[in-house]
């Protein structure tokens, strides 16, 4: 702001203060409808070119779970493309993975069911490959819930709490296989005004030689006054006993922000960024500390 007026700092978009000192224009005036219509208005042709990459193919039917129609009446993917690449190039380089959706809405069963469809009757047309790589979803919907006096996980007969150890928490999410998902407590993150505190829990065990745990996720910042992820740390090799991290700490370790734009744009965009954390998670383990 200069003389009372604010003034824009940057054409380009971007995750970070292009320079010390800048806010983003949703930290001061939060989400605007019609945005690239009025005050981004210089921003609409990079909206206009994502959302042309959204297109559902052409001349193709629109799937009832994979695809979505937009309020110009025209059909965009549901999912990015970009996950299901991720998928494929998991499985080509051979890792043991597990990936847990984590939302605080209640669309998690239709998610589920459109990743099921997708791996299991080669229904997405651009990747009809997608049932060779033998991966399965579980289709029971799980729930996190959070007060203050801890943590409870369940889904199905399964239940579990922090008030019997963290480090119990940990290890079942640690020995998950292939697909799922829970529900995360939204109203306890509002109640903590949005904040670390309040966000979807996290057990990092920064000792852990053979599992590392990635949250990838578009509302992580480093605010922790304003982010949605709650970092918990294990102090000690074996130990139950955690410490909340600030996010700066793990970002780009175990916390990635999602940069929408690229991975829209970019088909390889989140292998690069599980990549480039288990680069860094990696040299942090051999320095003895994340």
């Amino acid at each position: 702001m200069r003389k009372g007026k604010w003034e824009w700092l940057s054409d380009s978009t971007s995750l970070l203060p292009p320079c010390e000192g800048a806010v983003s224009y949703y930290s001061q005036f939060g989400r605007v409808p019609g945005f690239t219509s009025a005050a981004g208005r210089r921003f609409r042709g990079v909206l206009d070119e994502h959302l042309a990459l959204l297109r559902w193919p052409e001349g193709l039917n629109g799937d009832r779970e994979l695809a979505v129609k937009g309020l110009d009446g025209k059909l965009y993917h549901w999912i990015l493309p970009s996950f299901f690449q991720l998928l494929k190039d998991l499985v080509a380089e051979g890792r043991e993975f597990a990936i847990l959706f984590r939302t605080f809405g209640s669309d998690l069963p239709s998610v589920l069911a459109a990743v099921s469809r997708a791996l299991t009757e080669g229904a997405h047309p651009l990747f009809p490959d997608l049932p060779d790589l033998k991966l399965s979803v579980n289709m029971s919907p799980g729930q996190i819930r959070c007060t203050q006096k801890g943590v409870v996980l369940s889904r199905s007969e399964e239940r579990l709490s922090s008030r019997e150890g963290e480090r119990e928490l940990y290890q079942y999410l640690s020995s998950v296989h292939h697909l799922g998902g829970f529900q995360d407590h939204f109203d306890w993150w509002s109640q903590n005004s949005f904040s670390l505190r309040g966000g979807k829990p996290l057990w990092v065990d920064p000792f852990d030689p053979h599992v590392q745990h990635i949250f990838i996720d578009d509302n992580i910042r480093q605010n922790d006054e304003d982010t949605i992820v709650h970092p918990k740390v294990f102090m000690g090799p074996g130990g139950s006993e955690t410490r909340t991290a600030y996010t700066s700490e793990l970002y780009d370790v175990c916390l990635v922000q999602t940069d929408l734009l690229r991975a829209i744009s970019d088909p390889g965009y989140f292998s690069r960024r599980v990549a480039i954390c288990q680069e860094n998670y990696d040299r942090n383990l051999q320095q003895g500390a994340v």
